[in-house]
């Protein structure tokens, strides 16, 4: 299984293709594009209920964010519910709870109806506190969840070799391999008469009355209605502005102790690390993630696993790295997702901004747009609408970073390293530079080889930036990722960057 950085995941020993398809012309109820959590939960829904769906992925299913997830589910979210009363009222915050135990139900009932063999444990969860500044934040996180009914119990004592001055435990949480569990969805997706058709890239669409038109690198599918699975929708609409992409850190160490923690465990570091453990091939391995920065905003990216993983030798006993990579999410504005009719549109759907929490919010999308699909609404519409006006507790979110993004755009045209030569980079090296006055992203291979495109990404006209530890060009205004080729890697970019011979220069 590939996914869309150089790094391999612990869950891609795990290798499902499905049947090629050669033509798939005609007409459908829904096209669903995106083969992650969101997307394959979407289209079994969606096909189980007596419609007929397309699936299409631009790779193969797992290729984004849920082929790098740690897969934690949780009944708790990154926005706490002492967060969530403050900015919505506390009859939101408690359907917030709701929905998110809904979520869980789903992959549970997924799991048993479909006889899903994909590691789901139950699992007990344990939050806790370094200092004092971070006890305080946990008393307000028990404060909300009393308020909303999250069930969390003050421990004397945590499961993990950290210090702490302060801890809680939270029932009723879980653990699974992401990959086992969506590629056997599709396989249920396929019994009921679905179609999934991998290796297809979504180039656009079109809104008519009679239905959609999408246009793909396969040829054309029709369809009622379209929904975009892809962590965020391409082209350029207002979700781009009321969300910022960030990028995670995980390893996978092996423990000379074998002293492994059995429960989930999260600190209230800020970004925080998470922990759990998974058996991959009759081997126990501890993962941990952390580091998380906003796309394109550091400057070695190779550091942040070296950062992790100090953290977690300093009061780990780690004999091996087994795994390291990154993925990529987005932080809503205004401390919710977005999930629902795309604003402006009358038949495209789109789930986005779920911050640390996929697995839940992926799962609980397929909730929502079946539910507007198949009966025009849903308890969780207002709640999630992507069309809400941003309220003003998250407006000076809004205006950090849209202002952010204006910066980077300027800063990236006016201050690029000019060169004089293609031979000042050096092997191993990814650059944007300036060269007889154009900008153009230049990487060069050990060996010597060079790959030479133009910086500037066609989503939004910003300019990249070079990602050393996933080899990638990232854009740090709306997320979009491309390989040394400039293939797309990651939305909402659906354009290459421009590739260039050395020769033309």
């Amino acid at each position: 299984m590939n996914r869309d950085g150089v790094r391999k995941s612990i869950w891609q020993e795990e290798i499902k293709s499905f049947p090629a398809i050669i033509n798939f012309g005609g007409e459908y109820d829904i096209v669903i594009v995106g083969g992650g959590i969101t997307g394959v939960s979407t289209a079994y829904e969606l096909q189980k209920s007596g419609k007929k769906c397309i699936l299409i992925e631009a790779s193969n299913i797992g290729f984004g964010t849920t082929g790098g997830t740690t897969a934690h589910i949780n009944n708790f979210l990154d926005t706490t519910y002492s967060q969530a009363i403050s900015k919505y009222g506390l009859e939101d915050a408690e359907l917030l709870f709701e929905s998110v135990n809904d979520a869980i139900g789903i992959i549970e009932k997924n799991i048993n109806d479909n006889n899903i063999d994909c590691d789901f444990e139950k699992k007990t969860g344990q939050l806790f506190a370094l200092d004092e500044k971070q006890s305080k934040q946990l008393d307000d996180i028990l404060k909300g969840a009393e308020k909303v009914g999250c069930e969390m119990r003050l421990i004397s004592d945590i499961s993990f070799p950290i210090p702490f001055v302060k801890a809680v435990e939270i029932p009723g949480q879980a653990q699974f391999h992401p990959i086992k569990f969506i590629s056997a969805l599709c396989q249920s997706f396929l019994n009921f008469g679905g179609t999934i058709v991998e290796n297809c890239f979504c180039q656009n669409h079109s809104e008519e009355d009679e239905g959609i038109i999408v246009n793909t690198s396969k040829g054309i599918v029709k369809a009622k209605n379209l929904v975009y699975a892809t962590h965020i929708p391409p082209g350029i609409n207002m979700l781009h502005f009321i969300n910022a992409p960030y990028r995670s850190y995980a390893m996978a160490f092996t423990l000379k102790s074998h002293n492994y923690p059995q429960e989930l465990g999260y600190d209230l570091l800020d970004p925080y690390h998470y922990y759990r453990i998974q058996e991959i091939n009759g081997e126990t391995l501890l993962i941990a993630g952390g580091e998380d920065h906003k796309t394109g905003h550091s400057d070695d990216t190779g550091l942040c696993f070296t950062h992790l993983e100090n953290y977690v030798r300093e009061y780990f006993d780690v004999d091996l790295v087994k795994y390291s990579w990154s993925s990529q999410y987005y932080e809503p504005v205004d401390a919710l997702p977005y999930i629902g009719k795309m604003p402006g549109t009358s038949k495209i759907y789109t789930a986005t901004g779920f911050r640390g929490n996929g697995m839940i919010f992926g799962t609980l999308s397929s909730r929502i747009i079946s539910d507007l699909i198949l009966d025009g609404k849903t308890k969780y519409g207002n709640l999630f609408n992507p069309s809400r006006i941003v309220p003003l507790a998250g407006f000076s979110e809004f205006i950090k970073e849209t202002a952010t993004v204006a910066t980077d755009f300027i800063r990236d045209k006016l201050f690029v390293q000019k060169v004089s030569s293609l031979a000042e980079i050096n092997e191993g090296e990814g650059k944007v530079v300036k060269y007889e006055g154009e900008s153009y992203a230049v990487y060069r291979e050990k060996g010597g080889s060079i790959h030479l495109l133009k910086s500037t990404c066609p989503h939004a006209k910003c300019e990249v930036r070079w990602n050393s530890a996933e080899i990638s060009w990232d854009c740090p205004c709306h997320g979009s990722r491309f390989s040394v080729n400039g293939k797309v890697l990651t939305a909402p970019s659906v354009t290459d960057l421009t590739r260039i011979r050395e020769k033309d220069l």
